[in-house]
């Protein structure tokens, strides 16, 4: 019986944040690309919380649009407020959250999937990866219909054999009730590739109707939005916004989960899978901080033309009846209506430690994978990688050396090294803390630290890489003129720091020694400094970060070189440490089972001592010399 068959340069599986990325990159570099999607009508679905961005979040958000993702560019288009988190801390923490309305931004980005050149989008699901001789060579869906490719992104989300579950119920499908995808799990085990069972899970969604605002605190968006996309115009995103609002659980609350815990499938066994430690379910809360009196709900919009609310910070599995009872002991929620049950979902992924830092499989050439079906949580997590997933297979096609972005250039970087290098026993969150380097890779200087490599890419305009460029000099300039400008000890000078509680001048200064001084900063010294140019707010930023913090930016740049030293001494893939006579044991099992790119890589992987990096690099040095 003949079926369908048809050939593309890239397949990718999914249409979640992650294979919108990387169907969009691919097209975008002129590759002809088709993605699959359970259904169509959940193109980029948001199934948890309603926003984009967040600690840490918003940092992947802006550096991938840095290097040409669209992200970005749509919660620009569709917020309906924007909220920069950490004001009141250091830069390196500063990050951009911003609630999207659901609906518009799922059909925003399927508007801009439908109208990329080579981009095709199919509804159908994908039960089969064809592999010959460890190469990938296309796609079987369920049909029966093949799809050949010279590359393949697996980009699955939370669909592999896809269970959600509150209490007794358990319901096999993806998320939102929607279908699950239950027949590609047994071809990737049958080629090889180790799975693990992990779960998340989402709070009950409310009528807004039902709630008494009057006893939560109302938590506005800030007055002067700033953009994600370093290429919206930011006077565009100047627009009315709609508040979000804060209450909290209570012991009463705390009481009726204790006295149901038995019946939660999260405690109970039902549930197999591992959830994510960092963004727990009020059950896990509830257990695990007995002495916490109260735990932060925040009440977030789902858009602009829906009654639905989300409840953030109370996702749970409890059963049906317990969820009403709980919910409307919360000041606000005493009589509130549930549109949605809260319930965990159970899903297939992968151990991401087959993979290597360009996101391909290291038994399969040509087979690259992205987002959550790598073990990772949150929509911005999936969508840069992705991206990066997307961009590596079709440079693979296109006959070009991999993109892959090391821990000291961006926040991107240390997501995969630690998905490809440390083990993972639970959804991966990606967080400021995790980054060596954040005071230089911050959110706000995420365009000149990578628009250049996303124009390499080719996924950069000519336009708005000249424009970084422009910018770059800018502040070079900038910050040449702030050191050089002397400044005495003259009344005017002497009655502005006294106003700004700063020691008087006895000599002469500059003004770049005025900012450094802790109660003072670049822009605060307008009143005094008659020769400045008019410069973008942007750039001014740069200026003061720069020069405040210069001390702090050296050293950490200090501490780059020497990472890079370790990052630029390459291992084989295919090298037996069983060779190198004094590593320990164990060492010699996980540097084969992972078999590290470098000796970098190599020194993050669990159970290699640094005693064991020093035996590494002294066994090299003889090999380079025996080679000579």
């Amino acid at each position: 019986m003949p079926y369908l068959e048809e050939y593309y340069d890239i397949v990718v599986v999914g249409a979640g944040h992650a294979g919108c990325e990387a169907a969009l990159a691919c097209a975008r570099l002129g590759l002809e690309t088709i993605v699959f999607t359970i259904s169509i009508d959940s193109i980029a679905l948001m199934p948890c919380n309603p926003n984009i961005g967040g600690s840490s979040k918003g940092h992947l958000v802006r550096e991938l649009d840095a290097l040409g993702g669209e992200m970005g560019k749509n919660i620009d288009k569709t917020f309906i407020q924007s909220k920069m988190l950490n004001e009141s801390k250091g830069p390196a923490v500063h990050s951009l959250r911003a609630q999207a309305d659901k609906q518009d931004y799922s059909r925003e980005m399927r508007r801009t999937l439908e109208n990329t050149a080579h981009l095709t989008i199919r509804q159908a699901e994908v039960s089969d990866i064809l592999v010959e001789d460890h190469r990938i060579t296309g796609v079987k869906t369920s049909s029966g219909a093949v799809y050949h490719a010279r590359a393949v992104v697996l980009a699955t989300g939370t669909y592999l054999r896809a269970r959600c579950i509150y209490g007794d119920v358990s319901n096999p499908t993806g998320p939102n009730g929607l279908q699950a995808a239950n027949h590609l799990t047994d071809s990737l085990i049958h080629h090889g590739i180790e799975m693990f069972r992990f779960k998340t899970g989402t709070p009950a969604r409310v009528d807004k109707r039902s709630i008494d605002f009057s006893k939560m605190e109302e938590q506005l968006g800030d007055e002067t939005v700033v953009p994600f996309s370093f290429s919206t115009d930011p006077e565009s995103v100047q627009k009315e916004q709609v508040s979000c609002w804060l209450t909290y659980t209570n012991s009463e609350t705390h009481r009726i989960i204790r006295e149901n815990i038995d019946r939660s499938p999260l405690f109970s066994g039902v549930i197999e899978g591992t959830g994510p430690r960092y963004c727990p379910s009020i059950e896990d809360k509830v257990i695990k901080f007995p002495d916490k009196e109260r735990h932060q709900v925040f009440i977030e919009p789902e858009g602009l033309y829906t009654n639905e609310m989300y409840l953030s910070g109370m996702s749970s599995s409890l059963p049906e009846d317990v969820q009403y009872r709980m919910y409307r002991t919360v000041p606000g929620l005493e009589k509130v209506s549930i549109v949605r049950n809260a319930y965990a979902i159970e899903y297939d992924c992968i151990n991401s430690l087959q993979l290597k830092p360009s996101l391909e499989f290291k038994r399969i050439h040509g087979l690259f994978s992205g987002g959550q079906f790598n073990g990772s949580s949150g929509y911005e997590e999936a969508a840069v990688q992705g991206f990066m997933a997307g961009v590596n297979a079709a440079m693979q096609v296109i006959g070009r050396e991999a993109f892959v972005l090391d821990r000291s250039q961006a926040y991107i970087g240390v997501l995969i090294d630690d998905l490809v290098t440390k083990e993972n026993h639970e959804p991966y969150r990606m967080m400021t803390s995790r980054a060596e380097y954040r005071l230089l890779l911050r959110q706000d200087n995420a365009d000149l630290r990578l628009r250049e490599i996303g124009y390499q890419m080719g996924l950069v305009s000519e336009k708005d890489y000249q424009y970084v460029k422009e910018k770059e000099r800018l502040i070079e300039e900038e910050i040449k003129r702030v050191e050089n400008t002397p400044t005495g000890a003259n009344p005017k000078v002497q009655d502005f720091l006294n106003c700004h509680g700063s020691t008087l001048l006895k000599t002469g200064s500059t003004l770049a020694e005025l900012i450094r001084r802790p109660e003072l900063d670049y822009f605060m010294l307008t009143d005094i400094d008659e020769k400045r140019p008019v410069l973008a707010y942007d750039v001014q930023e740069q200026v003061n970060i720069s020069i405040k913090y210069e001390g702090y930016l050296k050293r950490q740049k200090q501490q780059v070189a020497q990472f890079k030293k370790l990052e630029s001494k390459k291992l084989d893939l295919d090298f037996d440490y069983n060779q190198v006579g004094s590593l320990r044991k164990e060492a010699v099992q996980k540097l084969n089972l992972y078999k590290p790119v470098s000796i970098g890589q190599a020194s993050r992987i669990s159970g290699v001592s640094p005693a064991d990096i020093s035996v590494l690099l002294v066994y090299l040095e003889q090999m380079r010399r025996t080679a000579r």
